[in-house]
């Protein structure tokens, strides 16, 4: 006992100075480190939403997204919440009852008001982009097209949320805000980093969109958009191609080879078997083929495959005119297009059809595809539906090898990419859980969620912030405790008790 009380006199540790001095130390570090990581921990995330409405040729796609409620809009990330297919046709296809277009809405609509909370319903705004199909319909018949757009504000403006209006899109507008979205969704833009190229293929127009740095704005103003994002300039090169969408291009293919007015056209882009009867009238509805059609020609055509690549990629090849050009470079129908630069990201149809076929491996020799291609064309149709015609509808199952044709033959004789440049290419249908498309462009240029300048950013992350703040506790105690040294030597030489 008397041992333990000499240890205690030796020992300035035990002296109720240091005592107090280091439970008020410890309380401090452990009071500073709480305080920072409460003051700065995560809080139960609220989201804000957006709806925009993809109102293609071939059918309307309803996307909601969400983003952070407490950031500001330069600062929140956008991300794709929810998609919705509509049932039925594009709204252009309505024309002759164009309530139907506002009708065939609703079910989205619905969802939408379930999946975005009751709360936000007034704030959460709504908006609706028509691409191609409106186009073609503005230019075939531009009552009917104003009638459509009626019928769909109408049933829009029937739900809950802040509608901010129905509008066409120009092909220029598509283009750009497709790149918009791929790159934002990649994290390029706000990095600063080498850009993606955007191919969009749809039913009734494709868009191709990339930043060039040999691009010489004079050469064609028209082509040109430019944007300031996140401190960075970009002078962007776009281009639509109404028509050149997959169900346009094929109506244009099919109007090729019964220029003459035929009974049975032998088609080298269908499966050989494939046999179906076609109307004249039905196929030379549209103002991209309808100052083609045959003057003395049957009610009806019989169609039928004969499944040669070959022989398909010829009739492909004649609906672009790569010879006519007044620029310094084209790509086909005597367009300006600048050198390709950089990787391309290529979504919706080219996915869809590239994927079905198993072909969006682009480092696989491009020869190489078109071999599978033409294997998989050359296969009968009845051997074909039996491998798939549970899982695709046979109008789409038909059609995969014209499809798949079209797009080799667009990317590779259309916008120049070679057996060395077309691996640049990746076929994509999500970047990180979002669709690759238009509508997030749209949406984040419409609600200036994208700054021009880059944003401040606080410089430490907060794990960060709590780490440095701990060890500089850690060290001040230290330091304070080596402060007291002086007090030691006294408290040893006290009296001591033996």
């Amino acid at each position: 006992m008397s041992a333990q009380r000499e240890m205690k006199e030796k020992n300035p540790w035990y002296t109720p100075l240091t005592i107090i001095i280091t439970v008020i130390g410890v309380i401090a570090i452990v009071a500073l480190v709480t305080v920072a990581v409460l003051q700065n921990r995560p809080l139960l995330q609220k989201y804000k939403y957006g709806i925009v409405l993809d109102a293609g040729s071939s059918h309307t796609a309803l996307y909601i997204y969400q983003w952070p409620a407490e950031k500001d809009n330069n600062t929140g990330r956008v991300e794709q919440k929810h998609s919705c297919k509509v049932t039925g046709k594009g709204i252009s296809s309505y024309a002759a009852q164009p309530e139907k277009a506002g009708m065939s809405l609703t079910e989205c609509m619905q969802e939408a008001e379930m999946v975005v909370p009751a709360k936000r319903h007034s704030e959460t705004p709504l908006y609706l982009g028509a691409t191609a199909g409106m186009r073609l319909l503005n230019i075939e018949n531009r009552s009917a097209s104003d009638q459509v757009f009626q019928a769909v504000e109408k049933a829009l403006q029937s739900f809950p949320f802040s509608y901010q209006g129905a509008r066409i899109l120009s092909g220029q507008e598509e283009g750009a805000f497709g790149w918009v979205t791929v790159n934002y969704l990649d994290d390029r833009l706000k990095q600063g980093l080498e850009t993606t190229g955007a191919l969009d293929l749809g039913g009734a127009s494709t868009q191709i969109s990339f930043v060039s740095h040999d691009y010489d704005i004079s050469e064609s103003p028209s082509n040109s958009m430019t944007f300031r994002l996140y401190g960075n300039d970009y002078n962007l090169y776009t281009h639509s191609f109404l028509c050149y969408g997959k169900d346009q291009v094929l109506r244009m293919a099919l109007a090729k080879q019964t220029q003459l007015g035929p009974s049975t056209i032998l088609d080298p882009c269908f499966h050989p078997g494939y046999t179906t009867t076609r109307n004249y009238s039905s196929l030379y509805d549209s103002p991209c083929v309808s100052g083609r059609r045959p003057r003395e020609a049957p009610t009806n055509f019989s169609h039928k495959g004969e499944g040669n690549f070959t022989k398909c990629q010829e009739v492909v090849k004649s609906l672009f005119n790569t010879t006519a050009c007044k620029y310094s470079k084209c790509s086909f129908n005597g367009v300006f297009q600048p050198p390709l630069q950089g990787p391309f990201g290529a979504f919706s149809a080219y996915y869809y059809v590239m994927n079905f076929l198993n072909l969006t491996d682009t480092s696989i020799n491009l020869e190489t595809v078109k071999n599978n291609l033409a294997s998989y064309c050359a296969t009968p149709w009845n051997q074909i539906k039996q491998m798939h015609l549970s899982n695709v509808k046979e109008k789409y199952l038909a059609e995969y090898c014209f499809s798949g044709t079209n797009i080799l033959t667009l990317l590779t004789e259309g916008y120049n990419f070679t057996k060395e440049t077309y691996s640049n290419i990746k076929f994509i249908k999500k970047i990180k859980g979002s669709d690759a498309g238009w509508t997030l462009g749209y949406m984040l240029n419409l609600t200036n969620m994208i700054p021009a300048e880059a944003p401040d950013s606080p410089p430490l992350p907060h794990a960060g912030y709590v780490s440095i703040v701990t060890v500089i506790a850690v060290l001040l105690f230290i330091l304070l405790i080596l402060s007291l040294r002086p007090v030691w030597p006294r408290c040893s030489k006290q009296p001591q008790i033996v």
